[in-house]
């Protein structure tokens, strides 16, 4: 069983392609919907919410955690990778969405020596979409220009684009939305566009059709989620030792309301998705 942590419903978006990619394996989803959103959180914050949440998930099976949450990845795995997992879960592994996409951008894969082994590719310029924590953590740039000095980072936070979208907003008021944060970041280019965007928030692949219709002609707007099963595929062929096919079963936790999860999750897993309450 592989376990997928998330603040609150954007990892199911990631959830539905790990089990497209992995139909034989079964996974537990974890929504921490009762300390929803985590964009805004103080970084303490953040990281004390995501350890309890990989916690209840190591307590209930998984030996493999996948953080299917930007802030989380961005602002907790690195610490929680390193103080914290191999004393209170030796054996277990934490893993999280921004590393894939990291990996898509810089074709570099992420335990490369990056100093002595890679060489410069084409110098191009990377759009990020992202929430005000994880723009602010500045996980993205760091890791990308540790790999891919010559590729050129802009990122523009979308603080209201979460809420927008979990609320069900209509197809007119997300428009908007995306139509100003993709006018604000051809701004800060001076109108040159990016060869690429990365939607770095699980949220926003239900939005992806109106980035790719408010961005210039030709930007290519790379899938979370997609990458994230890719990434994970590869991982469990490195690592067999996480690879236990089981019978395809996906079972849904939350700290919420339940019933309310239930109804409004569907539109991000594809299809019905029953919660528990925990």
């Amino acid at each position: 069983m592989i376990g997928v942590f998330d603040s609150g419903h954007g990892g199911l978006t990631v959830l539905r392609a790990l089990h497209q990619h992995l139909p034989t394996h079964d996974f537990l989803y974890l929504g921490d919907h009762a300390d929803a959103p985590y964009g805004d959180r103080r970084p303490e914050e953040i990281y004390e919410l995501t350890l309890a949440g990989v916690s209840r998930l190591f307590d209930r099976g998984p030996r493999l955690v996948i953080l299917a949450c930007n802030t989380a990845s961005a602002v907790a795995l690195r610490r929680l990778q390193q103080t914290w997992l191999e004393q209170a879960w030796p054996g277990r592994r934490v893993l999280g969405v921004l590393v894939p996409m990291v990996e898509a951008v810089t074709g570099v894969p992420w335990m490369a020596d990056v100093a002595a082994s890679r060489q410069a590719g084409e110098a191009r310029t990377i759009g990020i979409f992202a929430t005000s924590r994880t723009v602010d953590s500045g996980a993205y740039p760091r890791e990308i220009a540790a790999r891919a000095p010559e590729v050129k980072v802009v990122q523009q936070a979308c603080p209201d684009l979460v809420p927008l979208i979990e609320q069900g907003a209509g197809h007119d008021r997300l428009q908007d939305a995306v139509r100003r944060y993709a006018d604000a970041l051809m701004i800060r280019l001076d109108g040159v566009a990016p060869q690429a965007v990365m939607l770095g928030c699980t949220h926003y692949p239900l939005a992806a059709d109106l980035f790719t219709t408010a961005l210039p002609a030709g930007v290519e707007v790379l899938s979370q989620p997609d990458l994230t099963a890719k990434s994970l595929t590869a991982y469990l062929q490195r690592h067999p030792q996480f690879d236990r096919p089981g019978r395809g079963q996906v079972e849904f936790m939350t700290t919420g309301d339940a019933a309310r999860i239930t109804d409004l999750a569907t539109r991000f897993f594809g299809k019905p998705a029953h919660f528990e309450k925990v």
